[in-house]
């Protein structure tokens, strides 16, 4: 792998920033909390002052790409501003888009999220490999980072994720298990990471082989508490990302009330 893989930045990012993953979700509720309208202004308002703060505080934010394309044009014009800011702040970005689709349609949404050459360029997405996996190949082996969807904590989704295939292991584990086949010789961490809920119940996944990250929705607003994440994921969380959205937004609009909640949120998960 390239020592500028996603894996191997992430090493770093959260070395020097801890591993808090902060969302950026202009939830209506959330502007009208604030004291802004439910409009492009109110959004650029919410979403800038959001990352000026996030941004120079953790290591990687997470912009949810649905809110901001809410707005039309120039809804996904203040996304953009969004991650460019978040990347010169020096935060990695995660852009939360699900993208899934085949052949030249999937290669497209990686032209548009991911590489140099991208109109917004993110460091990673989230992905959907419920077309089957090898039809996120577009997206693999770039150096960038891929977030696939496996255990969501989304209440509906153990139904489908946990249904038992052929070969007797579960549809999770069976994208967690093609996921570390893309992280195998990787020398830090692997690029392709999944999504796995802090709200699931221990034991669900063997994550061990999979040497890439986790992305761990469900801390905080959703219920999930260091406890289960310890639970979940071993005592030092290596390699996982605890994301939170609502928990620390809701202190704004005050930055400095804001940056108090994320170094708070972190100091919890270190303590």
């Amino acid at each position: 792998m390239s020592v500028t893989g996603f894996g191997a930045r992430l090493v770093e990012a959260v070395a020097a920033r801890g591993n808090l993953c902060a969302g950026i979700d202009p939830h209506p509720g959330l502007l009208d909390a604030w004291g802004l309208d439910r409009d492009p202004g109110g959004l650029e308002k919410f979403a800038l002052t959001a990352v000026d703060v996030l941004a120079e505080e953790v290591s990687v934010v997470k912009p949810q790409s649905a809110f901001f394309e809410a707005y039309g044009p120039p809804g996904v014009a203040v996304l953009a501003r969004v991650v460019e800011h978040a990347r010169d702040r020096g935060a990695l970005v995660l852009l939360d888009v699900k993208r899934g689709d085949i052949g030249s349609t999937m290669a497209a949404y990686t032209a548009a999220y991911l590489g140099d050459a991208a109109p917004i360029r993110a460091d990673a997405i989230t992905v959907s490999p419920y077309l089957g996996f090898g039809s996120l190949a577009p997206a693999l082996g770039a150096g960038e980072g891929l977030f696939v969807l496996a255990r969501t904590s989304n209440p509906e989704a153990g139904g489908l994720q946990n249904a038992l295939l052929a070969n007797g292991k579960t549809v999770a584990q069976s994208i967690v298990d093609e996921a570390a086949r893309c992280n195998a010789g990787a020398a830090s961490l692997g690029d392709v990471g999944v999504v796995v809920g802090a709200t699931i119940e221990p034991g669900e996944l063997d994550l061990t082989g999979l040497n890439g990250p986790v992305l761990a929705p469900g801390f905080g607003a959703q219920g999930a508490t260091v406890d289960d994440l310890r639970r979940l994921f071993g005592a030092d969380l290596p390699g996982v990302l605890p994301a939170s959205s609502r928990d620390v937004l809701r202190h704004g609009p005050d930055p400095v009330a804001l940056r108090d909640a994320v170094r708070r949120t972190q100091a919890s998960l270190t303590g």
